[in-house]
């Protein structure tokens, strides 16, 4: 019994340092330039927290508890707007709404044999954009049961570092000019927007992002409150049909094939 227990505790501080490896691994995304975007985009939205009297525990706060980039800005709009909680609360939901899709695609590809559910619920707290491009591009080369420490590193790495630079920020504000806050932030949606590109397995995908594009001026114009609702619906619709119409193509591509 004593040897079959030693056995057993082996493997299990093989497993942790395996999982701890992997967490490094995760971390070391940091150091690359989607992490280093998304921090510049953090320096602008410090410089529109500031602008807007919000506290630096109150943005640290912001950023630690609200992980996804314009969820902030909506809820510092809203409470420089004077909204009431009720309202500012909603708007955030309904910003991070978005994230539900990226979610759903990417817990399967987390979820490992061992994986818990409590675990999968701690870890969704961390995607966003940004950290979801990172997990989607590098899961499939890592081993299954370790995907979750290695998101786990990404996500905890990314957050704890951009309250860090708030917090910086803050400290420094006075030596940044309010156009270079601006100039930094508009930095993100750039990069989301190349990265969606990058990132897209499927042509609907990028059909998505072309519709989105060209319909977006328009909804603008016609409907200013609901622009980005529209243009999402209108380029979702647009790309879930060209998918379908791709896949009718393949359909008789193959029919063609097998009376051949």
């Amino acid at each position: 019994m004593d040897k079959n227990a030693d056995e057993y505790n082996r493997d299990a501080a093989s497993t942790f340092a395996e999982r701890v490896q992997w967490f490094g691994r995760g971390s070391k995304n940091i150091f690359s330039i989607p992490a280093l975007l998304l921090i510049s985009s953090f320096i602008g939205f410090s410089g529109l927290a500031i602008e807007s009297g919000i506290s630096m525990g109150q943005a640290v706060f912001m950023t630690l508890t609200i992980w996804a980039l314009p969820a902030k800005v909506v809820l510092i709009g809203a409470i420089s707007a004077g909204s009431s909680m009720a309202a500012a609360a909603l708007a955030v939901a309904l910003s991070s709404v978005r994230l539900m899709p990226m979610v759903v695609a990417l817990l399967p590809e987390l979820k490992g044999p061992r994986s818990r559910k409590i675990t999968l619920l701690f870890l969704s707290h961390f995607v966003a954009v940004t950290a979801w491009v990172m997990a989607m591009e590098q899961l499939r080369h890592i081993p299954r049961d370790l995907r979750t420490s290695y998101f786990a590193g990404i996500g905890v790495t990314l957050v704890l570092t951009n309250a860090c630079v708030v917090a910086l920020i803050y400290l420094l504000s006075a030596n940044f000019p309010p156009l270079l806050f601006a100039a930094l932030f508009m930095l993100t949606p750039m990069y989301f927007l190349t990265s969606l590109w990058r990132s897209s397995r499927e042509q609907a995908g990028k059909t998505a992002l072309l519709s989105g594009l060209l319909i977006f001026p328009v909804m603008h114009a016609i409907a200013p409150g609901y622009d980005l609702l529209l243009t999402g619906l209108i380029g979702g619709a647009v790309a879930f049909g060209f998918h379908l119409y791709v896949e009718s193509l393949r359909r008789k591509e193959a029919q063609k094939e097998v009376l051949s």
